[in-house]
């Protein structure tokens, strides 16, 4: 290890994000190595991260992404590693053949006929919410207005949430999230209060759906068993439940809304592609996986190494903690031709977005597509002109899994 495969800016910074991802900074950190050593930070409310390696390239966070045999996700997504007695408990914290099982569990909540009317509900709101910013002039915080309320909407009736509690509970899950970021208002009791209430409503909505059972998937999660290798039966636990519902609101609302906001920001960025998109809806495929490339709405996942490995021309020791970093991976330039070119009609397109592939490919990645798909394919058809009106805020958690699209103020004018 030289003094040259270390890095010296904090990562875990939440202040390099205030503007997004800092791309800049990762094509410099790119240059000098695609594996580098980060020491030890201190993230707030989680505690010190200790050394970590920070992997940049696409390969290196490809193949770490889909080894889960030598990279363990059993501590969690996060750079500080969950504490002993929540190891391999939730979808984003385990390894199979627990992952497995628990990955099974919600699949099984995918029935035939809620899959079968999925594009049908995302194009239902789709329209509900583009015609409300005709109703309201045009002039609307995208972000709030529009990108966030697609992924609302669609999560909720996934899990079953009653529709009027939509807006407050989302509400909720929006503040729990914020209230991590140090740069923000909100506090660590704000934090606190929202992850109660998260709780609480999730464990109410849970009785309920043991008692009259619908066709959703909190249904199938609330009723599910789970059978382990001692063959021993039992059904998921208050907090693996509690776990379940955070991990699926969060995933499924605000990912979708970093990436539909990123998507809008880069035509308004590149007019020709605007124009483009506008003049041949046929390339809408190809244009909603280059605006995932380029919105790159997971900032990184941790795992830890179960052995002593190389990658990317350096010595992981076992136990070491690393980080995939998705959206330097996704600007690297020895896959992607101009990678700071945004092209929609760019194939191939072997973005690591979701994950990479393996095991952990995220669950959520086709309905994501297709919300974005959708959601685009009506913009081009709907509206002539977009324009960002004033500055786009951002929010990111001590913890720097997402850094994301807060607040962007637009003016769309119809067609």
């Amino acid at each position: 290890m030289t003094q040259s495969d270390r890095i010296e800016v904090d990562l875990v910074d939440p202040a390099l994000y205030v503007e997004g991802f800092p791309h800049d900074l990762f094509t410099d950190l790119r240059a000098r190595g695609p594996v580098l050593r980060h020491p030890a930070s201190e993230v707030p409310g989680r505690g010190d991260t200790g050394e970590f390696w920070v992997l940049l390239s696409h390969s290196v966070v490809q193949q770490a992404n889909r080894d889960w045999q030598t990279f363990s996700a059993a501590a969690g997504p996060s750079i500080v590693p969950m504490p002993p007695e929540d190891v391999n408990h939730t979808l984003v914290a385990s390894d199979p053949p627990h992952h497995e099982r628990l990955r099974k569990v919600i699949s099984s909540g995918f029935t035939p006929r809620m899959i079968k009317t999925l594009d049908d509900r995302i194009l239902h709101y789709t329209d509900v919410i583009l015609d409300d910013v005709v109703e309201r002039g045009g002039e609307v915080d995208f972000v709030r207005d529009v990108a966030f309320r697609l992924p609302m909407e669609m999560i909720g009736d996934i899990m079953g949430i009653p529709a009027p509690d939509r807006p407050h509970l989302f509400g909720v899950i929006d503040t729990m999230f914020r209230a991590s970021d140090p740069q923000n208002e909100l506090t660590p009791d704000d934090n606190l209060a929202a992850t109660m209430e998260l709780y609480s409503y999730a464990q109410a909505l849970g009785e309920d759906k043991r008692r009259s059972p619908q066709d959703d998937v909190w249904s199938k999660i609330a009723l599910a068993e789970i059978e382990h290798d001692t063959g021993e039966v039992e059904s998921l636990t208050t907090p693996e439940l509690d776990a379940f519902f955070i991990i699926l609101s969060i995933a499924g609302s605000e990912t979708t809304r970093n990436a539909i906001s990123a998507g809008l920001t880069a035509l308004v960025e590149n007019p020709d592609q605007w124009e483009r998109l506008r003049a041949d809806p046929d390339l809408i495929d190809v244009a909603t996986d280059e605006i995932i490339r380029w919105a790159s709405p997971v900032t990184m996942f941790a795992r830890d190494a179960t052995r002593d490995v190389e990658l990317g021309g350096v010595r992981i020791s076992q136990g070491d903690r690393i980080t995939m970093w998705y959206p330097s991976a996704n600007r690297d330039e020895s896959v992607f031709d101009e990678p700071f070119r945004f092209d929609i009609g760019r194939s191939p397109n072997p973005h690591v977005s979701f994950g990479g592939g393996g095991v952990h490919y995220c669950l959520g990645a086709n309905l994501a597509k297709h919300e974005v798909r959708t959601m685009f394919a009506q913009i081009a058809r709907r509206f002539s002109m977009l324009e960002v009106t004033g500055p786009a805020t951002f929010c990111c958690p001590g913890d720097v899994i997402a850094a994301t699209a807060d607040h962007l103020p637009v003016r769309m004018t119809s067609a």
